[in-house]
């Protein structure tokens, strides 16, 4: 797993792909480019004929830099780094900072891909990807990029609930006044606490609790635990919410109803 930090100090979790995907994935990728290519030169051969034979060279070197090139430079660009070998393996080329890629990170690909794979028959491409921990080629490397799955298990929905001891405080307390960049702290802290290592979990919990406390009263029940608090608090909030947009929809479509009846209709 590779963890990113970005400026706002939120770590982003990046799966690397394995060295066997990669090289599934450029193995579609160069069988396609490959047919590409031979089509390319066999229309060249009936549409030019009558071309003398430097003619004839110079279109197909054109061919070859247009179809091991230019269309994967353009391929990665348009689609942020995917690729049709990347979209069958679930792949993506990213920038090492977890960003997308432009088209600088393409081209500087493109052109070291078509010495590493092509020329050399991915003798180099494989060299280097076994000996880095993100299966990186030279291009990757020089580029600074690499490649991450984009296809992974979606994750189960944390269950929150109220805990019994703390339903009376709860249905009680007043939490309207929770900012709401506050209250998806504490939803996040929720959904992944199972992840975390145990003293970064209990230190992340007091402190939630902490910010909420200065904006829910009264004061919970002494001996609650931070993350009882935690659970309590956003379990609470969005049941209310619940509550409130049921009964706003349940208005307007009486209003609805009556705007919709005919003039003195019973």
């Amino acid at each position: 797993m590779s963890q990113i930090i970005t400026g706002e100090a939120v770590v982003l979790e990046l799966r690397p792909a394995g060295f066997a995907a990669r090289a599934l994935g450029l193995a579609i990728d160069v069988v396609f480019h490959l047919v590409l290519l031979v089509l390319a030169l066999l229309g060249l051969a009936a549409a030019g004929a009558d071309l003398d034979s430097a003619a004839a060279r110079a279109l197909g070197l054109a061919a070859v830099v247009f179809c091991l090139v230019a269309v994967p430079v353009a391929v990665e660009t348009l689609s942020r780094g995917r690729s049709l070998g990347k979209l069958a393996t679930g792949l993506r080329v990213v920038r090492e900072d977890g960003g997308a890629i432009r088209f600088r990170h393409a081209v500087i690909r493109g052109l070291t891909g078509f010495l590493e794979i092509y020329l050399t028959f991915g003798g180099v491409a494989i060299a280097v990807a076994l000996f880095n921990d993100k299966s990186r080629r030279l291009g990757d490397l020089l580029a600074g990029t690499y490649a991450v799955r984009s296809r992974v298990p979606a994750e189960a929905a944390a269950r929150v609930f109220v805990p019994p001891y703390l339903q009376p405080w709860a249905a009680a307390a007043d939490i309207g006044r929770i900012p709401d960049a506050t209250a998806r702290r504490a939803a996040q802290f929720i959904r992944q606490a199972d992840r975390m290592a145990p003293l970064s979990r209990a230190a992340m919990a007091q402190g939630i609790a902490g910010e909420l406390s200065a904006h829910v009263a009264p004061a919970p029940p002494p001996g609650t635990g931070p993350e009882d608090y935690l659970a309590a608090v956003v379990a609470e909030r969005r049941n209310r919410e619940f509550t409130r947009l049921s009964q706003s929809r349940q208005r307007n479509a009486e209003t609805g109803r009556r705007l919709q009846r005919l003039p003195f209709a019973n």
